[in-house]
């Protein structure tokens, strides 16, 4: 990735509500978290992989924002501690597809056997489809997000029961 490219989605992630973005080309991968500054006047860094030969990028400081509209905080997601529960959770932001296209049939769904490896969804991220796969055998659970719905990074996407 050119360091013109990086300072464009340094300008994206600046000016937009994301507040983080992780890409990984090539075997380099680049994190970009947004923070708002603290109190004390403190410098947030973006930093690159050790391997990475580029120096970290200081992005400007931003003002916190005014408060949200409750509908817009989205409260911490609790699920059950089951031990026998595992969690499929979203490895980049972007955008959740349960079906390789519009007109095909899910891959899974709710109450259906997966297996380690099968293919769950997509997840769509800067022009790319990114297949998610299950690393547990087991049951569908529950799908907690919609078809087309953006998605967080870590966002918890799916339950599986495990057999």
């Amino acid at each position: 990735m050119e360091l013109k490219e990086i300072k464009q989605l340094v300008k994206m992630v600046e000016t937009s509500d994301i507040s983080e973005v992780e890409i990984e080309e090539e075997g380099r991968k680049i994190r970009i978290t947004k923070r708002f500054p603290s109190s004390n006047g403190e410098v947030h860094y973006i930093s690159a992989p050790q391997n990475a030969a580029m120096p970290p990028v200081q992005m400007a400081p931003q003002a916190a924002p005014a408060a949200l509209p409750s509908e817009a905080v989205a409260p911490a997601e609790e699920t059950p501690k089951d031990d026998n529960l595992v969690e499929v959770r979203s490895p980049m932001v972007g955008t959740f597809y349960a079906a390789p296209s519009p007109d095909a049939d899910p891959y899974t769904s709710a109450g259906s056997s997966v297996s380690v490896g099968q293919t769950l969804c997509i997840i769509e991220a800067m022009k790319l489809m990114n297949e998610i796969e299950a690393e547990v055998s087991g049951k569908i659970k529950e799908i907690l997000v919609q078809n087309a719905q953006p998605v967080e990074y870590n966002q918890v996407l799916f339950l599986i029961e495990k057999s």
